[in-house]
């Protein structure tokens, strides 16, 4: 009894001396790349920039129209728009309307993209800006249609577009009605064309899949970020497929960019600076944009 009681003492002593605390989650993240520890605070201040490596980090849709244009001048446009499970589709796994509704609260947003329109330097644009974190990013009927609405909206407004691709690839889930939107989109971006309207794709990590085979690849000027994964079919599907393992870096950004088959690799830090100059080449070459008025 005597032993507890002093036990019980010394442990009382010992709390005052040294206080309990609780550490908060997310202090700290390790870069994916080189393993740094970084400081989750200057991680975001960075803009999800590795500063040892350089390294970037996967952007949401809400934080990538943040970084891009001018505040408060982003007016989102079809957010109602969801899938509608035209195939009923079920699995062992999983029952995919469920999905969807799980997904929705998790992400907390609708569908794969964010579609709108807002300035960039007062120059308007219109904007589909994909989220990887929704089903991989993956392209269904209403992220093909929310797509097409945005080009259309440009050729309405005789405005630029602007697609930053995340993806996946064309959504299983949907079986030919996701396949379908790719060629939806490239008939859309063909009569943007036709509009004499210039298109900037961004493409992203991981841009991949039925994206990349469609509207991805079809901007007028195709940028993409340092270290982006970008390619038709993934590494590993090709090494499964083949049975031969590829170099180091095949599916790079800046592989792609050394072959030809996109124009820069552009830091995340320098895209507003970019896209600014290429908007402004345009207005001086269309004197029908004007300044940007809301509606």
């Amino acid at each position: 009894m005597t032993q507890t009681i002093a036990n019980s003492t010394l442990l009382a002593s010992t709390e005052k001396r040294y206080p309990t605390f609780t550490i908060p989650e997310n202090i700290v993240v390790k870069c994916p790349k080189c393993k740094e520890m970084l400081y989750e605070r200057d991680f975001k201040r960075n803009l999800k920039v590795c500063q040892r490596c350089g390294y970037h980090g996967r952007l949401t849709a809400s934080e990538r129209i943040d970084l891009l244009v001018d505040p408060g001048s982003f007016v989102e446009l079809d957010a109602n728009i969801i899938s509608a499970d035209p195939l009923h589709f079920v699995s062992q796994s999983q029952v995919y309307a469920e999905k969807l509704v799980n997904e929705q609260q998790k992400v907390r947003a609708n569908e794969g993209v964010t579609i709108g329109y807002a300035t960039i330097e007062q120059m308007p644009l219109a904007l589909a800006i994909m989220d990887f974190r929704f089903i991989g990013g993956s392209m269904g009927a209403a992220v093909g249609e929310k797509i097409t609405r945005s080009i259309e909206l440009a050729i309405d407004r005789h405005i630029p577009v602007l697609i930053a691709s995340a993806s996946g690839g064309a959504r299983m889930q949907e079986g030919i009605y996701s396949l379908m939107q790719m060629t939806k989109t490239s008939a859309a971006l063909a009569k943007l064309g036709k509009a004499g309207l210039p298109y900037y794709s961004l493409l992203t990590d991981p841009t991949t899949g039925g994206v990349t085979a469609s509207f991805a690849m079809l901007g007028d000027v195709i940028m993409a970020e340092p270290g982006g994964l970008i390619c038709f079919a993934g590494p590993r599907v090709i090494e499964q497929f083949m049975h031969i393992r590829l170099p180091e870096g095949a599916v790079t950004a800046e592989f792609v960019y050394q072959h030809g088959l996109i124009d820069a690799v552009v830091s995340r830090h320098e895209l507003r600076k970019v896209l600014a100059r290429l908007l402004r080449f345009h207005a001086q070459r269309d004197t029908s944009v004007g300044p940007f008025e809301r509606e």
